[in-house]
């Protein structure tokens, strides 16, 4: 039987889900036990990444809408709509750093971790040399642990240590259910199943290889609290 697009982009989330237990900062921050440096690079590392997610979507989009298959133009609105959300997500980051003491010397002093930085690579060579209907399934499954991982954090901060809600909106943002973008998301696979079908080899390979670099993400700076104790 052929299957939906709503259905393949729920087979491949629950596939490609991470081991519950693989970001060991998470429970760190749930108990207040992380350190506000350790948060603080967490904002610094999000400033890079963000930017550089935000210029791989764009070029996500202007190749899909100039390749000219049948998926080319719901791909487009797909990734338009992801560097959108970038650049709102790059508003409200500063508030979450300053809560943290991040100033201007400390972002200028800070040297970025390279497991930190090996997601942004992953999605830039995505950008360059994946198929984009393919690619908008499998960052679609990375999306759902992101959105869980920074719900949790948003409320942890607000309880544990005493952020309100400025500081939170990074996470909220990203914690918060997004209909418009899952519809876009929903028909660009479609589009790409009524193109000829997806290569769900390559979109597990992909998947994969995002959710090890989140996970590698997570554990740099769970190194980084571990090793300033």
């Amino acid at each position: 039987m052929t299957r939906t697009a709503r259905e393949l982009l729920e087979s491949t989330t629950g596939k490609l889900a991470p081991d519950p237990h693989a970001n060991r900062l998470l429970p760190l921050i749930g108990r207040g036990a992380a350190r506000r440096d350790t948060l603080a690079a967490l904002a610094l590392e999000q400033r890079l990444v963000i930017a550089a997610d935000r210029r791989a979507f764009l070029h996500l989009a202007e190749r899909s809408a100039a390749e000219g298959s049948a998926a080319g133009p719901e791909c487009a609105a797909f990734f338009g709509m992801l560097a959108e959300g970038e650049t709102l997500a790059q508003d409200r980051l500063g508030a979450y750093a300053a809560a943290c003491g991040v100033d201007a010397a400390g972002e200028a002093a800070y040297e970025p971790l390279a497991d930190c930085q090996a997601y942004p690579a992953y999605v830039a060579w995505l950008a360059l040399n994946g198929s984009p209907a393919e690619v908008v399934l499998a960052l679609s499954a990375n999306f759902a642990a992101w959105g869980g991982y920074c719900a949790t954090i948003a409320e942890s901060l607000r309880r544990q240590y005493g952020f309100d809600d400025e500081p939170c909106g990074f996470f909220d943002f990203f914690a918060e259910p997004a209909p418009e973008l899952e519809q876009r998301a929903s028909a660009a696979v479609q589009a790409g199943l009524d193109a000829g079908g997806l290569d769900e080899n390559e979109v597990h390979h992909y998947g994969r290889l995002l959710q090890t670099y989140e996970t590698r993400f997570w554990h740099a700076l769970w190194e980084l609290d571990q090793r300033v104790h």
